[in-house]
């Protein structure tokens, strides 16, 4: 029985590694071994990079609606408890963005939950 070498497979696999590692700097790029590790970290940041993000811009979101409130006489924490007390489901990245797009809609819903 003829041998069969797994060259082509071999090769298929470092290409596919490379192209991953493509912009990377020093031997990270070019050397397989440093280039599977790069590649092995690169995943493990974006994939906790993706859950920082959510934490970060729900962050963005409160302290828009803080400035938006903070001009209508009005603090976050009790416009937020207000909200909820009257049952307005309005999440805070739907609230930021009327208070950054819209400010006389979101002034409208101030009122109505002060009331």
């Amino acid at each position: 029985m003829t041998r069969i070498k797994g060259g082509v497979l071999h090769a298929k696999r470092r290409r596919g590694i490379l192209k991953h590692t493509k912009g990377f700097r020093w031997g990270r790029k070019s050397k397989i071994k440093v280039a599977k590790t790069a590649k092995m970290k690169a995943g493990q940041f974006a994939y906790a990079s993706r859950r920082t993000k959510k934490r970060l811009n729900r962050g963005l979101w409160q302290v828009k609606i803080n400035a938006a409130v903070r001009a209508l006489d009005m603090s976050y924490s009790k416009l937020m408890g207000l909200l909820k007390k009257n049952e307005i489901e309005l999440d805070r990245k739907v609230l930021s963005q009327i208070a950054v797009q819209y400010p006389k809609m979101f002034a409208k819903i101030v009122e109505v939950v002060k009331k």
